[in-house]
């Protein structure tokens, strides 16, 4: 799965993912506070990597931080221009953060690296490493499941991770794992939320 397959699927049903859960609102309480938690606690700036629509990146310049949102799909970009004017918005991917390294206290990389290739992981979480100083802060949101198993998301291919294969991932990257949670509301897919520190 590349990152252009994964931008053109998404760009055809941009309008489609905005109305079914492009709002903060659709988000779940417990998310919501555990990620303005966590962003409160990185002294910024911060990096949203693949915010879509900008709901996350809009909710944590609400709450008065240092915020910039990134997506590789433009119909996202714009939609988010339009709702949240007073929030920073532009073309970006794990891959090509366009940050100098060292220079980010936080990235919240929310289910964006969901449809990254298990195979080519490693690039995307050195990118977004070496974005962070010591001691920054990475949030990733994924689906709990069997490790690297692919499934028919909505949109395009997506990849479960368990929580010990993805903690193995990340700190290969150069991060040390400072928690890790999941949960599981049927019908929706497991979820967890995995935190690490730059730790070199």
């Amino acid at each position: 799965m590349t990152i252009d397959q994964v931008r053109e699927a998404y760009a055809r049903r941009a309008a489609e993912y905005v109305e079914v859960v492009g709002r903060i609102d659709h988000a779940d309480e417990a998310d919501r506070r555990a990620i303005l938690a966590w962003a409160q606690g990185t002294g910024g700036p911060i990096l949203d990597v693949g915010c879509g629509p900008g709901q996350w990146t809009n909710l944590l310049h609400g709450a008065g931080l240092d915020v910039e949102g990134i997506d590789p799909v433009e119909a996202f970009l714009e939609d988010a221009r339009a709702r949240y004017p007073a929030a920073r918005f532009r073309i970006g991917c794990a891959e090509d953060l366009g940050v100098p390294d060292g220079s980010l206290g936080g990235v919240l990389a929310w289910f964006s690296l969901i449809h990254t290739d298990p195979a080519a992981i490693d690039v995307a979480l050195a990118a977004l490493a070496r974005s962070l100083r010591v001691s920054g802060s990475l949030a990733i949101g994924f689906f709990d499941g069997p490790a690297r198993e692919p499934f028919d998301h909505a949109v395009v291919t997506a990849f479960y991770w368990s929580v010990e294969a993805l903690t193995e991932v990340v700190e290969r990257a150069g991060m040390t794992v400072t928690d890790a949670r999941t949960r599981h509301h049927p019908p929706a897919r497991p979820q967890g939320l995995l935190l690490a520190r730059r730790s070199i």
